[in-house]
């Protein structure tokens, strides 16, 4: 795992959307979440499957989208609120995994914590979109 880690970091660029830890947290999130739903009942492709996989692909999707319009505050923002949603969306989708016994309880808290961590990082940017303003 941490090896597969170590190489999406080497995907990464050294600027933009890209060196934000919670694009990275969340693309590493989105990228587990695909891992996992492989695992998923075949009845689930076109419902569950597909729902959180797109929700936690939207988180960082949003991300770079706000990023590039960091320039005016509340646009930047207001992406940023769209992720945060698609973050919550990615959450309520992991509960129903949970409940339909699709993943266990230690995946789950696994992931709500990580989604929980992104949440908080998203709301300091919703905050403070002023931090993030090309210099």
């Amino acid at each position: 795992m941490y090896s597969e880690i170590l190489q999406q970091e080497l995907l990464f660029k050294a600027d933009g959307h890209e060196r934000l830890t919670v694009f990275r947290q969340s693309y590493k999130m989105a990228m587990e979440i695909f891992k996992i739903s492989k695992t998923f009942p075949k009845e689930e492709k076109y419902s569950l499957t597909d729902q959180i996989r797109r929700s936690s692909r939207s988180v960082c999707c949003n991300i770079g989208e706000g990023y590039r319009k960091r320039l005016y505050p509340k646009s930047f923002a207001s992406k940023m609120v769209d992720s945060d949603g698609e973050c919550t969306e990615t959450i309520i989708h992991l509960r129903f995994a949970l409940d339909c016994e699709y993943i266990d309880e230690k995946t789950y808290k696994y992931f709500i914590a990580s989604y929980s961590e992104v949440g908080r990082m998203l709301n300091e940017m919703i905050n403070h979109p002023e931090k993030f303003l090309p210099k």
